[in-house]
């Protein structure tokens, strides 16, 4: 059978289009993985005087991910209380004020009330009868509203760090662009987010019977609904971190990139991932997952940091030791637990192998592949970044020279000129 000329020319631009993706990725100076690998503008570069101020013009209005606040209230029906730190922190001492007045006042009233406000603080559900030296605790309903108050929390520490923390110190080296600022405080909330996630999902695995990585004890014994106190903690707070960076992305109150979809996709997936495990009491592989995303995730955004800064001996080195956790975390580990899914999977008593919501168990023949599919997808999107990581090490290698003779179109600058007067 011959082949159409139409059918020959289809295939051929298919072909031609994932290497042109990638290309695109690489001189995008917005892209949130290759951009700030890019040359960067030498430290310390003079900029133009800011011109006066003309105080009689009216002051243009405030842009959607600015974190000028326009009014408390304003900016709970705007939801800008996302990026405005001053507001998110009313929210939450609120909460707080709340709950410390029924703790102070409802004795008086009656003592068997309970507080209203304590499952927007401290985690709720514990299981009856479970000892107080060595609680446990079980999900229920109650989680959303824990997950809901500390998106607000993390909206507070990831815009009070990028402000009042990473901004001071990235123009202490010299950083003056305002693109510049933005991600380098992003980069390093990133940072300090990650690190201290990944020591703790270490502390928590080595406290399970996963460590380091038995897969089997993924299945066996399950269901693993009663979760020690700070197993739960760990996962509803890495449950509102994610929701609140999807949340950030979606109503676009952040200055957008052009790698929205990417981000977007790995959002929803680990969202998924968080979600999915949580119902159906599969904690200890969640524990896992999350541990092989966050530390390779520190190495990054430190790299980041240093490539800022034009640390570029020390970056180097960091860059390298990332490669390698990277390949190790998101890959190797990865694939070990997708093993695990697919062929310990019948591990677990024959008992758990019925849907049962009532007794904790969902786990019938289907239920396989709605473990293995969203670490499937966050796998695929890995590979992808994989290859991107390496050919921008490549590049970094054999064509370091021609990249830093044009440093004005390297600049992670989205494009934009810089802002000396954000008042005019």
């Amino acid at each position: 059978m011959s082949r159409s000329p139409g059918n020959t020319k289809s295939k051929k631009a298919r072909a031609e289009h994932i290497p042109s993706s990638f290309e695109r990725i690489e001189t995008d100076p917005a892209h949130h993985l290759a951009g700030p690998f890019r040359p960067q503008t030498p430290l310390g570069q003079e900029f133009p005087a800011t011109p006066p101020v003309d105080t009689t013009r009216p002051r243009s209005p405030v842009v959607r991910w600015s974190t000028e606040s326009q009014g408390f209230w304003e900016d709970i029906k705007s939801l800008r209380w996302v990026v405005v730190p001053t507001s998110s922190l009313k929210i939450l001492l609120l909460v707080v004020v709340l709950w410390a007045n029924w703790e102070i006042l409802a004795p008086h009233v009656s003592k068997n009330i309970p507080n209203p406000f304590a499952p927007l603080i401290f985690i709720s559900h514990r299981v009856p009868g479970s000892p107080d030296d060595d609680p446990r605790y079980q999900k229920g309903y109650l989680d959303l509203v824990f997950i809901a108050y500390y998106i607000v929390f993390w909206s507070f520490v990831r815009q009070s760090f990028t402000i009042y923390v990473c901004r001071p110190i990235a123009q202490w080296f010299g950083i003056r662009k305002e693109a510049k600022l933005d991600r380098f405080g992003e980069q390093g909330y990133a940072v300090a987010y990650f690190f201290v996630m990944a020591a703790w999902g270490m502390r928590i695995m080595s406290q399970l019977p996963t460590w380091w990585y038995r897969t089997d004890q993924f299945w066996i014994d399950y269901p693993h609904w009663e979760m020690k106190p700070e197993l739960k903690r760990y996962y509803l707070m890495q449950a509102a971190y994610w929701c609140q960076q999807l949340l950030v992305l979606l109503l676009g109150l952040e200055k957008p990139r052009k790698d929205y979809n990417e981000l977007v996709a790995h959002h929803f997936v680990t969202i998924w991932l968080v979600g999915w495990s949580y119902l159906i009491n599969l904690t200890y592989i969640g524990n896992a997952v999350y541990l092989s995303m966050d530390l390779p995730d520190t190495l990054l955004g430190l790299s980041k940091l240093l490539n800022y800064i034009q640390w570029n001996r020390t970056k180097t080195a960091v860059f390298a030791v990332f490669i390698v956790v990277w390949s190790y975390f998101r890959h190797w580990l990865n694939w070990v637990m997708l093993w695990s899914v697919w062929y310990e999977f019948d591990l677990m008593p024959e008992t758990s192998k019925r849907w049962s919501p009532r007794d904790g168990v969902w786990m019938v023949w289907w239920m396989k592949y709605q473990v293995f599919a969203p670490i499937v997808l966050l796998q695929a999107l890995n590979l992808f970044w994989y290859v991107l990581i390496w050919r921008i090490a490549y590049r970094a290698l054999f064509t370091a020279g021609v990249k830093a003779t044009d440093e004005r179109s390297d600049d992670e600058d989205d494009g934009e000129p810089d802002e000396v007067d954000k008042d005019e």
